[in-house]
């Protein structure tokens, strides 16, 4: 298995899974072709962030995304794990832990990076126990959002 960061060649996959998990976990289904522009305007502009993937057998079979927030209470930068999915064919085999390990190692580089964070449903006790079993622990927040509609 290769863990590495994901290239514009990603971005049908990372759709794909995006997708995938829309559905699976809320229900959802996504637009594909602004899901696909989306994922292809993170992978072009650094600054909104990046996706790491794993790789078996030279196929995309999990990804992840990382983006930023500056914290002044830490005066570093958290890294936001987001749109974690890995192929059903492929989960509980440690793909996620592996990803996580890598960007752990990519953090431990970066002065800059005081942490992680990350949100799941709360429903979703099977990613929670794995998140806690890596040494995430919860925290007292709830996430609230607005999601604002353009037209």
């Amino acid at each position: 298995m290769k863990i590495r960061i994901a290239s514009v060649k990603d971005a049908s996959a990372i759709a794909e899974f995006n997708k995938a998990m829309a559905l699976e976990t809320e229900n959802k289904i996504l637009d594909p072709e602004v899901i696909l522009q989306g994922v292809k305007s993170v992978l072009k502009k650094p600054e909104l962030g990046f996706y790491v993937v794993a790789e078996l057998n030279n196929k995309v079979v999990g990804c992840l995304m990382i983006t930023t927030e500056w914290s002044d209470w830490h005066n570093g930068i958290f890294w936001w794990i987001q749109s974690v999915y890995i192929h059903p064919e492929h989960r509980r085999c440690g793909i996620y832990s592996k990803m996580y390990e890598h960007i752990k190692i990519m953090a431990a580089e970066n002065s800059k990076v005081c942490g992680f964070r990350l949100y799941v449903d709360q429903e979703n006790e099977i990613a929670q126990k794995g998140y806690l079993s890596l040494g995430m622990k919860k925290t007292n927040y709830i996430l609230f959002e607005e999601i604002l509609l353009k037209e």
